[in-house]
């Protein structure tokens, strides 16, 4: 009966197929394979398959490269792997070998310096059922790009689609002059359901009150023409400020809806000037596909204070609730949340309650006196920094940074307003669960996601003190112009480099949505790639991007240090790790190409992460008869083996970091004589 129920739930959802065809595996995200030929039992004799470069690190500048950020997951479609690179060149891959079959290079310019980065985080696939088998661009790859463009290719050929818009191309008019070109970008993949293609906007952070517009936009997919903008946040004639939609988005073909994880309104951490709730901002928006109209809207934070906005695609899943199969929108947030609610009229699955959070914000400001909270989900991540986690690497005398810093700011838990004294704000604006988004396993009913724990000290800047302000090393300014204060950001880290908070500093997490329970946290990244001498202390990376399941009872994913690694998705066990030339900041992906199964990731580091920067895609398959293992796989070691290597590095670090120390104590004494 169990397995009869569990083959149900898969029949009654969206069904995975064994093509990788969307962004999110299929067009509701779920990041689910069905594919069981790599198992937890013979997942240690995984093998590169082959790495692919763009080239893009040889022929690019190397203070362009700086500005990358490679986050793409490629598509299997039209027997090729189709992606683009952070530049935008859009390219196809033989599945088995790696080769190049096409490319396309749009030939953005490298003089915009985009806000968020060079990236890319994937393209769209769609087929027109219209046209004759054979014609040019039935087929066709949608991209959006840094420079506002979109542009629609053959999915064969690589050839710009001539009916389509100008050339293959669609200029996209930001509506109000940008105070630079890169102000305004796209960065996710567009979205395609019912012959419309909807394409969102990143915009830069913390410049301006009136920021560029963020209209979410829509155009027919045969011939370019507009059909329809929404400005996701209602201006009444009192608010200031613009909501966009940069993360990725979700599409229900049957029900002709497509679904949108917005923004906080501009700027981020001061809204004096836009009272009240701020809807549709920083809300899982359900828009009509074909017209634009409003069809329901949920907001998980009210008068976004933090810049907790939705990074995450919402992932459309059919669960079983304890009352009978449903069909939801489940919204994974920064802050751990997940969020539950019903696919047609957007209202919590389980209740959501409205708590008191800490009031008295900045001079001007309009704080909301509640926010809600997921009563059945746990969260995913502690949400409070306190004294006792502070990270003490090695004895300190007296306070130690880490702790002045925090005990210099206001700490009263999640939802604590921004100050010109420094807030806490942890989980940090960039952490919980980011753009890489959750995946959900409709057989065995399972959420998993990758979460970040760090600390972020947001610091108000009254105006006339922001007009010499020289932000120090490794902080982030913003203007907010428009607006009383500017701000300034910066990661609580300690003098050494290592974050302020005990680790882990990156978990996977797997949950029973039925039940409402953890099931397990695992740790995910090693300090291999990013400490001196290559110790490999298993304390976790921070982990932006996300997870790929599969049918045989796995959970792949990359990390701030240079591998993929496999996941039993019961226990949450680290089973395999394979090597990578740089870090795989990115969606891994699974598909079957002449019966094997492969599992590809982009491998072209982070910049934002500190990570080392490369240009490949990789992809790992089983050995075949005869072919050994490489030094790029490897089976994970039992846990006695890790322990004794875990010591001999802990003790390896605590001897670098004492003699740091004393070096730097010995300098201020010899500063002070």
């Amino acid at each position: 009966m169990r397995f009869l129920f569990r083959l149900a739930a898969v029949l009654l959802c969206a069904t995975p197929a064994l093509a990788w065809e969307h962004w999110g595996g299929d067009r509701g995200g779920l990041r689910y394979s069905p594919m069981k030929q790599i198992t937890s039992d013979n997942v240690g004799s995984l093998v590169r398959a082959w790495e692919f470069r763009t080239g893009d690190l040889d022929t690019r500048a190397p203070e362009v490269m700086k500005r990358t950020k490679f986050e793409t997951t490629p598509l299997f479609v039209e027997d090729s792997l189709i992606f683009c690179s952070p530049f935008n060149e859009v390219i196809a891959l033989d599945p088995g070998t790696g080769a190049q079959k096409w490319r396309y290079d749009p030939k953005i310019s490298t003089a915009q310096r985009p806000a968020n980065r060079y990236v890319c985080r994937g393209v769209a696939y769609w087929v027109d059922e219209r046209a004759p088998e054979g014609a040019a661009c039935r087929s066709r790859i949608v991209t959006g790009t840094n420079d506002v463009r979109v542009i629609a290719l053959d999915a064969k050929t690589g050839t710009p689609c001539a009916d389509f818009g100008s050339g293959g191309e669609i200029k996209i008019d930001p509506g109000m002059k940008l105070e630079w070109p890169g102000e305004f970008q796209i960065t996710s993949a567009p979205v395609i359901a019912r012959g419309v293609i909807v394409v969102g906007s990143a915009m830069a952070d913390n410049r301006r009150v009136e920021a560029p517009l963020g209209a979410v936009r829509a155009f027919d997919a045969r011939s370019g023409q507009p059909l329809w903008r929404f400005y996701p946040l209602i201006h009444d004639g009192i608010s200031a400020g613009h909501t966009n939609v940069w993360a990725p988005m979700s599409v229900d073909e049957e029900r002709g809806l497509v679904f949108l994880p917005t923004t906080s309104p501009s700027p981020d951490f001061w809204g004096g000037k836009r009272p009240g709730n701020n809807a549709h901002a920083n809300s899982v928006v359900a828009l009509r596909i074909e017209t634009g109209d409003l069809a329901w809207s949920f907001q998980t934070v009210h008068h976004d204070v933090w810049d907790y906005d939705l990074p995450a695609q919402p992932t459309l899943a059919r669960i079983d609730t304890g009352a009978g199969m449903r069909d939801v929108v489940i919204q994974p947030t920064k802050q751990g949340f997940v969020f539950v609610v019903d696919r047609d009229t957007g209202k919590p699955v389980w209740p959501v309650e409205e708590r008191a959070v800490p009031q008295n914000g900045a001079e001007g400001e309009q704080l909301s006196p509640t926010q809600p909270f997921p009563t059945h989900v746990p969260p995913l991540m502690p949400q409070r920094i306190t004294a006792d986690d502070v990270f003490k690497m090695v004895p300190s005398f007296g306070r130690s940074v880490c702790e002045r810093l925090l005990g210099a700011s206001r700490n009263e838990g999640l939802y604590t307003p921004p100050s010109t004294q420094g807030t806490v704000v942890y989980p940090m604006t960039g952490g919980g669960v980011n753009w890489g988004s959750a995946a959900f396993d409709p057989v065995n009913q399972v959420l998993y996601a990758n979460t970040s724990h760090a600390i972020h000290i947001i610091k108000l800047i009254p105006r006339e003190e922001a007009k010499g302000f020289n932000p120090p090393a490794g902080h982030d300014f913003g203007r907010q112009e428009g607006a009383p204060f500017a701000m300034s950001r910066a990661v609580a880290m300690s003098p050494f480099g290592m974050l302020c908070n005990k680790p882990p500093w990156g978990e996977m997490v797997a949950v029973d949505l039925k039940a409402g329970k953890i099931l397990w946290h695992s740790t995910v990244g090693t300090s291999e790639d990013l400490a001196p001498l290559g110790i490999a202390l298993s304390w976790g990376t921070p982990l932006v991007n996300g997870v790929a399941i599969t049918g045989g009872g796995l959970v792949f994913t990359g990390a701030m240090d240079a591998y993929l690694r496999a996941f039993d998705a019961k226990s949450g066990r680290e089973l395999w790790q394979g090597r990578l030339p740089v870090p795989g900041v990115a969606n891994p992906m699974t598909y079957l190409w002449k019966d094997e199964q492969y599992v590809a990731i982009g491998a072209g580091g982070h910049s934002e992460g500190g990570t080392s920067i490369g240009d490949s895609v990789v992809a790992f398959r089983l050995a075949r008869q005869g072919e050994a293992p490489s030094l790029a796989s490897r089976i994970v070691d039992r846990p006695g083996g890790r322990l004794v290597s875990k010591a001999i590095a802990a003790g390896l670090v605590v001897i670098a970091l004492v003699t740091l120390m004393w070096r730097w104590r010995r300098r201020r004494r010899l500063k002070v004589a």
